[in-house]
């Protein structure tokens, strides 16, 4: 465990000196102890879909320190100095290079991050001024592989080729380091990324192991955030669809094609639908006979003349939305698996579609330290 985020207090709870300093108060649970924070999450699962009925599993419990994959590290400070972390209400940057929500790998390529920063001379982003160029870096490790990907969100390409010359530098002192891409910015607003990306390097993907199956992320594809819980979560849908036997199975909303590849088995007609091209391009180069298709979800299914035997659908906060809801409760799907991140619009969803009773449900606490997490259902068509 890092130094940063140190063992558990006399009453359980963990402490961490950016929290305590009142530098950083991403993780609000912080000063709980954990297995109260899961134990809350648990109850408001269980408040949120009461109506239902579901039968629970006991819930999926994190590591308390090195589990997430992604960074997002805002650049402040000055161009001699800069700062990766976070910025303060005055736009001052705050260094969070010890953050032990991340593995040492990744704490350890912050600080080589910020050399090369330094040495391409790149101007923080005033928040103020609305002047500057560094806003972002992001950086992914690739879970099984620790294969990384680093990102510059910058404002414009004014220091692109400055940035360029330090990727030989950046590889040989992070040997893992496979893919370096910028991108770009321009609007004064509270995004992370911009529409324009220009790749560094010659790879443009890095290769994940999750349960022995090989996944690949792009620049602008997206994963789970939780190496571990990401496995865990698949595993569960896995074991659950193979209880049905279904002989096809559509993953919408399939990002990379996490669910997808895990629900492969023989003689098994495997469908992804993903509206964004980079990650169905990203789930295209896994080594697995199913048709990946970039189309909205709802208006894809909708258009089909026969739904598949399970649905999986893995939505954003907002949940599957009203379309897709009706579609689904009068789809002949005999199963149907949810991921949500947003219990309430998972109940939401779930009102919507009377003809699905809850066969199982369980919590993963993919987020520990928050209030969030993902819950996943398991449902049957009910029988008339």
């Amino acid at each position: 465990m890092s130094d940063i985020l140190i063992a558990e207090t006399a009453a359980g709870a963990l402490q961490c000196v950016y929290f305590d300093a009142n530098r950083c108060r991403s993780c609000s649970e912080l000063p709980r102890p954990y297995d109260q924070q899961l134990a809350a999450k648990q109850a408001q699962a269980q408040t949120a879909l009461a109506p239902f009925a579901p039968s629970w599993l006991a819930p999926w419990a994190s590591a308390s320190s090195g589990f997430r994959n992604k960074a997002k590290m805002a650049i402040g400070g000055t161009i001699s100095a800069p700062t990766l972390g976070l910025l303060d209400g005055s736009g001052a940057g705050i260094d969070l290079l010890g953050c032990a929500l991340y593995s040492p790998t990744m704490q350890a390529a912050f600080a080589v991050i910020r050399e090369a920063l330094i040495a391409a001379k790149v101007p923080p982003y005033d928040l103020l001024q609305r002047r500057g160029e560094g806003k972002y870096v992001l950086l992914t490790e690739a879970p099984g592989t620790g294969e990384l990907l680093l990102r510059f969100v910058l404002r414009s390409s004014e220091a692109t080729e400055r940035i360029r010359k330090q990727v030989s530098a950046l590889q040989t002192a992070l040997p893992k380091l496979r893919v370096v891409s910028i991108n770009l910015l321009p609007e004064h607003k509270a995004v992370t990324e911009g529409e324009t990306e220009l790749l560094l390097t010659e790879r443009n993907s890095i290769r994940c192991k999750i349960n022995g199956i090989d996944m690949y992320l792009t620049p602008r594809s997206f994963l789970q955030t939780h190496s571990i819980g990401a496995a865990a979560l698949y595993t569960q849908a896995r074991d659950w669809i193979d209880s049905r036997q279904p002989r096809s199975v559509w993953d919408l909303y399939c990002g990379v094609g996490g669910f997808a590849l895990h629900s492969a088995a023989p003689d098994r007609q495997i469908v992804g639908v993903e509206s964004t091209a980079e990650a169905i391009n990203a789930a295209r180069l896994s080594d697995a006979n199913i048709e990946w298709i970039c189309a909205d979800a709802s208006v894809w299914a909708s258009a089909q003349p026969k739904s598949a035997d399970c649905i999986i659908v893995n939505p954003p906060r907002r949940g599957i939305g009203p379309q897709l809801a009706f579609w689904l409760n009068a789809s002949q799907s005999a199963t149907l698996l949810y991921s949500s991140c947003n219990v309430l619009s998972l109940a939401r969803d779930l009102t919507a579609m009377p003809q699905y009773r809850i066969a199982a449900a369980r919590v993963f606490d993919l987020f520990p330290h928050t209030r969030h997490f993902e819950t996943l259902v398991l449902l049957d068509r009910v029988q008339n």
